[in-house]
């Protein structure tokens, strides 16, 4: 146990250590099974914590990573995440949808709609078992739209990555994918945004200020904020260079944006998230070599942090029989609803069957944005260890499914539509 703030800072930075070997060792071995890093980085976490290295006398986890230190580990890795989010908005441009609007937000909404009303289906039944956090009562309503809300997240930059590995990006399948999931994430961090609200506040007063605070923020970075960012960079770049000076003006940016969110009353994922949305697009290309580059070279160094950290609070051994049976349905509920609704959307709009399959899969994918919505949960006091447990392995289950659904073969290439910007190095943190 740490005796000083010298001895913590000494086992916070043994604990990355720790971490970053066994992430880099596990990446290349699922590589080989066709899986994304985030996959090998989750897993890597369930192994150092209870539910295998716990099984070991001497608790080996407490030992490696001592209470004190996961602390400071979790605010390391929460840096991570909020640049992260930052990167994800920043890559949203709904511009891409309008192609092929129509097949797009059926494909879209169908996902969340189907997934949402099975997954709070699903909640309501489950509720009675998880109905305390902690010795707190979580309202049925919060938990039941938070499921819901869980269900319906369709990971963009897992799917991004999946898509240029099949080679996907200049075909039918992998555009309407990509679009659908970024309209897909827009919505549901709207959905979480409402959740987080009806879960933290203490009656209906509480939940206007809210809704009031949020909407006069979004409003000024729109008015003000974006503007003031484009003349920015404007007078920040000079013969196609940026002045290095931008790159912390815009991360002081981003976490002002999350404390900003965080006193409205709303998780700093949010405001991480819209300041990257509020971000302008035009030279696109110059302020991602030469600002999203390096954002995303930090992401990948301290998201590793945020997966192991998260698999640490994932204990299997405490599910038993009846954990096990509901992790089942969970799983099930969640696959039916993206599957059903992705697949029997993008059918309907005239896609054969193999395309609309492929979709669907796609669509179920959930990666590294799940794992943030359920840490947030987890935050809100809605998810106990159990249901926190069961989701992550959820979340697992249906990223690993994608690399071996979808097919290697090419599909036909599709001229008509507006075709993706997709590069290795434009992935945020390409988790």
């Amino acid at each position: 146990m740490a005796g000083n703030s010298a001895d913590l800072v000494v086992e916070t930075v043994a604990g990355v250590a720790v971490i970053l070997t066994a992430g880099s060792l596990l990446v290349p071995l699922l590589r080989r099974l066709r899986q994304p890093p985030v996959i090998a980085e989750i897993l890597a976490g369930i192994l150092l914590g209870p539910s295998l290295l716990g099984l070991l006398p001497g608790d080996l986890p407490g030992l490696l990573f001592p209470e004190e230190a996961r602390f400071g580990l979790s605010s390391i890795a929460q840096v991570g995440i909020l640049l992260f989010m930052f990167l994800v908005g920043w890559e949203v441009d709904l511009r891409q949808i309008r192609a092929r609007r129509n097949t797009v937000l059926s494909i879209s909404l169908s996902a969340i709609v189907v997934s949402f009303g099975a997954g709070a289906a699903l909640a309501a039944w489950l509720y009675s078992r998880h109905d305390s956090v902690d010795g707190h009562h979580v309202g049925q309503l919060s938990f039941v739209l938070f499921i819901g809300t869980a269900m319906s997240i369709t990971a963009f930059p897992v799917l991004a990555r999946i898509i240029l590995e099949h080679r996907l990006q200049h075909t039918r399948v992998g555009i309407l994918a990509l679009a659908s999931a970024a309209v897909d994430d827009v919505l549901a961090w709207c959905i979480l945004a409402f959740v987080s609200v009806v879960a933290a506040s203490s009656g209906s007063g509480q939940v206007v200020t809210v809704v009031v605070g949020s909407l006069v923020y979004l409003a000024v970075l729109a008015v003000v904020v974006r503007p003031l960012l484009r003349r920015l960079i404007d007078r920040m770049t000079r013969n196609d260079v940026v002045s290095p000076r931008l790159l912390p003006i815009i991360a002081a940016g981003v976490f002002v944006s999350g404390y900003a969110t965080h006193e409205i009353g709303l998780d700093a994922i949010f405001g991480a998230f819209a300041f990257g949305l509020a971000m302008p697009r035009g030279s696109m290309k110059l302020l991602k070599s030469q600002v999203g580059v390096p954002f995303e070279q930090v992401t990948t160094l301290l998201l590793p942090v945020f997966f192991i950290t998260t698999g640490l609070a994932v204990d299997v051994t405490g599910l038993g029989g009846t954990g096990l049976l509901e992790l089942l349905a969970i799983v099930a509920v969640a696959c039916f609803g993206k599957l059903a609704g992705g697949t029997g959307a993008a059918r309907l709009s005239g896609m054969g069957w193999r395309e609309s399959w492929s979709i669907g899969v796609l669509m179920n994918t959930r990666g590294l944005t799940e794992l943030i919505i359920l840490n947030a949960g987890v935050r809100m006091g809605v998810l106990d260890n159990q249901m926190f447990t069961m989701m992550v392995l959820m979340a697992l289950v249906t990223t690993a499914l994608a690399g071996p659904l979808v097919p290697r073969k090419s599909y036909a290439r599709s001229d008509g539509d507006a075709e993706l910007p997709l590069a290795e190095e434009a992935l945020p943190g390409a988790k």
